[in-house]
């Protein structure tokens, strides 16, 4: 069963970083793509960032090209989400998860997600 645990959110003027962190188990974690999404209240999730099993590949929605960098540490089962010149409208849940499917411009996940980590930016 694959189970990940995101942490980092947090409290945020704009502007201002936050670094997330998703740790996963119950996968062969350096064999699959892994992607960040978010979901803002009221709205549907979307897929933020992704990246393939070796970093060689990734994707970043428009919104945040630019700002944020994605990365991973397969000695650690971890993956990253560096979220620089953070907006009011970055303000989401933040969830981590598997991807079954990465290109140029798309990412689609696996259905299995965790709790997710609350990003608030205050202008």
């Amino acid at each position: 069963q694959v189970q990940v645990v995101e942490s980092g959110g947090g409290l945020v003027q704009a502007g201002g970083s936050l670094r997330l962190s998703c740790t996963a188990s119950g996968l062969t974690f350096d064999a699959n793509a892994m992607g960040w999404f978010r979901q803002a209240p009221g709205n549907e999730r979307e897929a933020v960032s992704c990246i393939n099993w070796n970093g060689g590949s990734t994707y970043y929605a428009d919104s945040v090209k630019g700002r944020f960098t994605i990365s991973r540490d397969n000695a650690k089962n971890t993956l990253y989400l560096q979220m620089n010149s953070l907006k009011p409208e970055d303000t989401a849940m933040y969830y981590c998860a598997p991807v079954q499917g990465l290109g140029t411009s798309y990412c689609i996940a696996f259905d299995a997600w965790g709790q997710g980590t609350l990003v608030t930016v205050s202008s």
